[in-house]
């Protein structure tokens, strides 16, 4: 977990050593545009090859970007969540627990192939 107040650069150096941290054999990681050089060097250094993905600027209005879409589907997934729609959690462990049981609920949907919202 990070502070709102950190720029996009020093937050991505820092979730990069996180991940590396918690998952040493991580080798890729997308990042957006506003992640500039300094994320991409820091990774280079950890051995993860941080990839930048760019909007395709010739396409206006709604298009799926590369690997974008998959942090907006599964956030729109955990969303679904009544607990998750606003943060009522005081400590971040409660809400990362929340995220953990919606994702573990939504796991246990796609296996059973339950289409019935809860």
């Amino acid at each position: 977990m990070t502070v709102a107040g950190l720029s996009e650069n020093a937050m991505g150096v820092c979730l990069l050593g996180q991940a590396k941290e918690t998952y040493p054999t991580i080798a890729k990681s997308w990042v957006d545009t506003g992640f500039k050089n300094a994320v991409i060097e820091h990774g280079a250094t950890l051995g993860i090859g941080a990839e930048v993905v760019n909007r395709n600027r010739e396409k206006c209005g709604f298009h799926v970007v590369k690997r974008r879409w998959v942090v907006e589907r599964s956030i729109g997934w955990i969303m679904m969540h009544r607990r998750l729609a606003r943060d009522y959690g005081t400590l971040a462990t409660s809400s990362e627990a929340m995220i953990h049981i919606a994702s573990i609920g939504n796991l246990a949907k796609r296996i059973t192939d339950e289409t019935t919202p809860t």
